[in-house]
């Protein structure tokens, strides 16, 4: 019996010891995922709203568009400066718009696509085929070439001197706007374009049509990362997804069969730092919720992995980020999932600063 004793001490003794151990390597790993960064806040945002889009110039942030009841543009123009913590209202957009996708080149901020209201009748999103050159500096609009197809809530990337505007929403046959109740469908529509020359061409189609995605540039490449396949609208018969394809434009060839990512969601923002594509907030419905989310994660092209980090501190959808320096700003955006009728925008403007490491 003692020598029973003894052994079921020692094989406890055993797996106490490989108990720790796992603890230990845990709280290790949990912590390594924390020295990453945190979160803290800056300036509160002047113009609390949802659908807003960011984007960075010059050391500094810019936030744009908006959206009021009754899907009113609202065409806001901020500038955040880091160095004073300030925000400074600019001119507002040459077109009141939404769900238009931005992209930074050589200073110059470059807006497409997008939704505007009906001309008459009742609100609903008409889609638009704009394309506009924003001077940070002279804070003033310039008419582009139009893109060749009319859509909104597309993405943005660049890559080597070309802007690529991927996917979006159209209206289906015969309707000319997007609306909840009427029949709409997701694209994979990708266009070039070339600022030195104004001028579009097509390339190949985005393999998952999608819109209400989130978009990042990593050595060359662009990754297209979630959104929304079927709706434009997350009440009307949309579903998330977390599939992630990548389009390498030198070959105009897409490449699929990546690590979906691991919170499904649309709306979100995001920003790419040290060679990974960060995305945080978005909203998820389905028949026993509706909601917004804080969860924060990066994919590393690298090692083809994704890394979960601290959330978000308030959840929210339709919000604007950029990375300037070693911080990414998230700003804004509605803390209710839309189709309640309820909107709750935030003020919050959350950084979160790097730690330096990848």
């Amino acid at each position: 019996m003692k020598q029973a004793g003894i052994g079921i001490i020692s094989t406890g003794g055993r797996y106490l010891a490989a108990l720790c151990v796992g603890l230990f390597a845990g709280l290790c790993l949990a912590s390594a995922v924390h020295a990453q960064g945190k979160w803290s806040k800056s300036a509160p945002f002047p113009e609390p709203s949802e659908e807003l889009l960011g984007a960075a110039a010059g050391g500094k942030m810019y936030v744009f568009a908006g959206l009021a009841p009754g899907w009113k543009p609202k065409a806001l123009v901020y500038e955040y400066d880091p160095t004073a913590d300030r925000w400074t209202k600019k001119k507002p957009m040459a077109l009141p718009s939404h769900h238009v996708a931005f992209a930074e080149y050589n200073g110059k901020i470059y807006a497409f696509g997008g939704f505007v209201l009906p001309e008459s009748g009742p609100p609903a999103w008409v889609p638009i085929n704009n394309a506009w050159e924003y001077d940070p500096a002279g804070d003033s609009w310039k008419a582009l070439a139009p893109m060749p197809t009319k859509r909104g809530s597309p993405v943005a990337a660049v890559a080597g001197n070309k802007i690529y505007v991927i996917g979006g929403a159209v209206p289906g046959p015969r309707e000319t706007a997007v609306h909840p109740a009427r029949p709409h469908t997701s694209v994979g529509t990708v266009e070039e374009y070339d600022p030195a020359t104004n001028s579009w061409r097509e390339r190949a189609a985005l393999p998952t049509p999608r819109n209400h995605a989130t978009a990042g540039a990593v050595n060359g490449k662009i990754y297209v990362i979630g959104g929304r396949v079927g709706s434009a609208f997350i009440t009307g018969g949309s579903s998330n997804i977390g599939v992630i394809e990548a389009y390498d434009p030198a070959a105009d060839l897409w490449s699929g069969g990546l690590p979906r990512m691991p919170t499904a969601r649309s709306a979100a923002a995001g920003g790419v730092w040290g060679g990974r594509i960060y995305v945080t907030g978005g909203e998820y419905q389905d028949y026993r919720m509706m909601a917004t989310l804080r969860a924060f994660e990066a994919f590393d092209p690298a090692s083809n992995t994704w890394t979960t980090l601290p959330s978000l501190p308030v959840s929210r959808h339709g919000l604007a980020g950029a990375v300037i320096g070693n911080r990414l700003h998230i700003v804004s955006g509605d803390v209710q999932s839309a189709g309640t009728g309820v909107h709750v925008d935030s003020e919050d403007h959350n950084v979160f600063e790097f730690d330096g490491g990848k």
